[in-house]
């Protein structure tokens, strides 16, 4: 893994998502190189071009310094941390910087809502300044099987240490939220995900694959570990919407039956 550690102009941006009115990305890059990643797209933005995704991180160090600075004006409204970057990447351990923006954020006593989207267990290390900030997080989870998601998230922490983090933080009283995208078709299994997450999670959100994005990776992928799949790839391909009708009913069935509401379904 590459690592430069960068100055940066500005940390707080406006977002364009309808989730949020503002995002905080401390890294680009990520150490998760996860296989499908939509991202992947910052490499032309930053100077990575002709670098492979998952190899490099850009360390914006001077990035609470930026955002105690930006936030001198009073903002209001939601704040997601790491849109194009996971904030608790294994890099956090070293250089805290997703920890000291939100020290920052709790300083201003509640001006910022914050929402957190992360892959990794680390999240947990931050339990008290999540709840002073009265945060949102959510642990994504592909899959059940520690199997792929090695083989599709090899840097990110493992299914169960998810699920665990997921449990910590709800018992400590922050809300969650479970994100189950991208979708992966005959590898990410709902009647296995939704008992798992069913007494930590607050609710649910999904997303189904976006074969306009990174599917060649996926698709090689699951031909050379899963190659039994491979036509359900091809069928998901050819009619996507009926894929993701399909897709969502079984979702609704899952979290009916656990009582978990979905707040969002995700489809392209």
């Amino acid at each position: 893994m590459k690592i430069n550690e960068i100055q940066c102009k500005s940390i707080l941006t406006k977002s364009a998502l309808p989730e949020a009115d503002y995002v905080i990305n401390p890294y680009t890059g990520c150490g998760h190189c996860c296989r499908y990643c939509y991202a992947s797209f910052m490499r032309r933005f930053t100077g990575h071009g002709g670098e492979r995704w998952g190899t490099f991180v850009d360390v914006k160090v001077n990035a609470p310094d930026i955002l105690a600075r930006q936030l001198r004006s009073p903002r209001k409204g939601t704040v997601l941390f790491g849109s194009v970057t996971d904030c608790y990447m294994p890099i956090e351990r070293k250089y805290g910087l997703t920890r000291k923006c939100l020290e920052i954020i709790a300083a201003k006593q509640g001006n910022l809502c914050v929402s957190v989207l992360t892959k990794s267990a680390l999240v947990i290390r931050d339990i008290d300044l999540l709840r002073q900030v009265n945060a949102e997080v959510g642990l994504t989870i592909t899959t059940h099987d520690p199997k792929v998601a090695r083989a599709f998230e090899p840097g990110a922490s493992s299914p169960q240490e998810r699920v665990r983090a997921m449990a910590a933080l709800h018992d400590a009283g922050v809300k969650t939220y479970a994100f189950i995208g991208p979708i992966l078709p005959g590898l990410t299994r709902f009647d296995s995900i939704i008992p798992l997450i069913k007494d930590s999670a607050d609710s649910v959100m999904a997303e189904v694959f976006n074969f306009r994005g990174c599917a060649t990776n996926c698709e090689k992928l699951v031909a050379e570990r899963f190659p039994k799949l491979v036509a359900e790839w091809a069928r998901a391909r050819s009619a996507p919407d009926a894929y993701a009708a399909e897709t969502q009913a079984a979702l609704e069935a899952n979290c009916n039956k656990a009582g978990l509401p979905i707040t969002g379904f995700y489809m392209h």
